[in-house]
Formats: structure tokens, C-alpha cells, sequence
């Protein structure tokens, strides 16, 4: 399972790791998902994006803070350098994932993507 590769195994005792969830999108790459975990895996739907067109979806939780910084990483899908992702935009409650096609021609991948949530100033 996807939660798995976020969580180190022979690690410390005592190193704590926050909670993790998993979330698929629905209908198109642009619709949006709920997931309130200060960590988690995000499998976008595998509707065609036409070459060198971006999409942006909204994330949908709870615990992130404006000045928080969002990370975000492609784990799998699609060709090595065929995606971009990013996170575009960080609010109380929300941020924004926009994923890019780099490749020349359409793409058709369900794109599995980590983030995680680090803390800022309270």
C-alpha cells in the first residue's frame, strides 16, 4: 500500500511520525479531494491531459494553516520527466496541487503523489 513508503522501517523508538491517509480523485484530474492528515498519498484520475497543459485541483484540509509549507512529490505514474506537480497556493484549510504535462503528446496516468505538511510559525 501507498502509506507504507511514507513510513521508514528500522527507524528510532522514539521518532514519531504524524498520522498518514490516502485519497483518489473522483471524476477528472481537475476535481478536487478531502484529506485532513498532516501527511499523505493522493491518486489523481487517469483522465487524458493534453500536452503542455496544466490542471489544478484543490486539496481540501483541515489542518493546514497559512503558514504552513505544503511538500509534494510524484511517487509513481506516468514516464520519468512526463509530469510536474507543485503546490501553487497554501490557505487555512486548503492548498492547491497544479500537475503539468511535459511530455510532447497527451498522457493518460493516474499520477500518485506524497505530501506533508511542515509547521510554520504559530
Amino acid at each position: 500500500m501507498a502509506i507504507q513508503s511514507l513510513r521508514r522501517s528500522g527507524s528510532l523508538p522514539n521518532l514519531a511520525y504524524a498520522e498518514a491517509g490516502a485519497v483518489t480523485q473522483g471524476t477528472s484530474k481537475a476535481t478536487g479531494v478531502t484529506l485532513s492528515q498532516m501527511q499523505g498519498v493522493i491518486t489523481t484520475h487517469n483522465a487524458s491531459l493534453a500536452a503542455g497543459v496544466e490542471v489544478a485541483f484543490i486539496v481540501t484540509n483541515t489542518l493546514v494553516e497559512l503558514t504552513d509549507t505544503v511538500v509534494l512529490s510524484i511517487q509513481s505514474g506516468g514516464t520519468a520527466g512526463e509530469y510536474l506537480a507543485h503546490v501553487s497556493t497554501v490557505t487555512n484549510g486548503t492548498f492547491v496541487i497544479t500537475l503539468a504535462n511535459l511530455s510532447g503528446s497527451s498522457a493518460s496516468d493516474a499520477i500518485i503523489l506524497n505530501f506533508y505538511v511542515l509547521r510554520g510559525d504559530r
